[in-house]
């Protein structure tokens, strides 16, 4: 059989694709079938249908950041090796932002609006790690899934507590994150300077705050 060269414009098309179809809330491909399959719906009053699906909203955005950030740090990492580990990541979080939209269409809501910028943004940033060096990308990936574990944490806690289903699909994100970045670690990540980790909070806060309601 024969097989044709990715070129660079190839690559090129796949990330727009991608981005596209992430951004504009086509509905992934699972892997695994969601945590909350076979649990009932809760009866929610109108408050806490809105907060539950604000709260998934950021999830599904903090999904689609990932989707961006990993296919980024991919796109110019130097080591096969990184880059092969990187793009398996992603394909979990893949489910994740499956999931997280399965939830949203349950709770009767929506994906961001602001979905492509914030992608843009996590590409960009995905792609700045990786010209560094493997290490320090890896060691953005332990960072980021660090402070992801951490608010996933919190959601467990803000989520009203008859929704079962969006408690069920955040508490196996919570433990995919806190594996990722034990990986990442093990792999050869590094710990970043102490503005990043800082600046990285105030981002992620800002992208919460948005997100919840747009």
């Amino acid at each position: 059989m024969f097989s044709r060269r990715i070129s660079a414009f190839d690559r090129a098309l796949i990330e727009i694709e991608r981005a596209l179809s992430t951004s504009f809330g086509a509905a992934p491909e699972q892997t695994r079938p969601s945590p909350a399959a076979g649990l009932a719906e809760a009866t929610l009053d109108e408050t806490e249908r809105r907060h539950a699906a604000g709260l998934m909203r950021v999830n599904h955005t903090g999904e689609v950041c990932a989707q961006a950030l990993y296919s980024g740090q991919a796109a110019v990492a130097r080591d096969a090796g990184t880059r092969a580990q990187l793009l398996a990541a992603a394909a979990e979080e893949t489910d994740h932002l499956a999931w997280c939209g399965e939830r949203l269409d349950a709770l009767s809501s929506r994906p961001s609006l602001l979905n492509p910028v914030w992608y843009a943004g996590s590409f960009a940033l995905g792609a700045l790690a990786a010209l560094a060096n493997d290490r320090v990308s890896l060691g953005f990936v332990v960072e980021t899934e660090r402070q992801v574990e951490a608010h996933l944490g919190e959601h467990l806690e803000k989520l009203p507590q008859a929704d079962a289903c969006s408690l069920a699909v955040v508490a196996q994100m919570q433990a995919d994150e806190a594996r990722h970045g034990k990986m990442a670690r093990a792999a050869g990540g590094v710990d970043l300077p102490p503005p990043i980790p800082m600046l990285m909070r105030v981002a992620s806060a800002v992208m919460k705050t948005v997100a919840y309601r747009l």
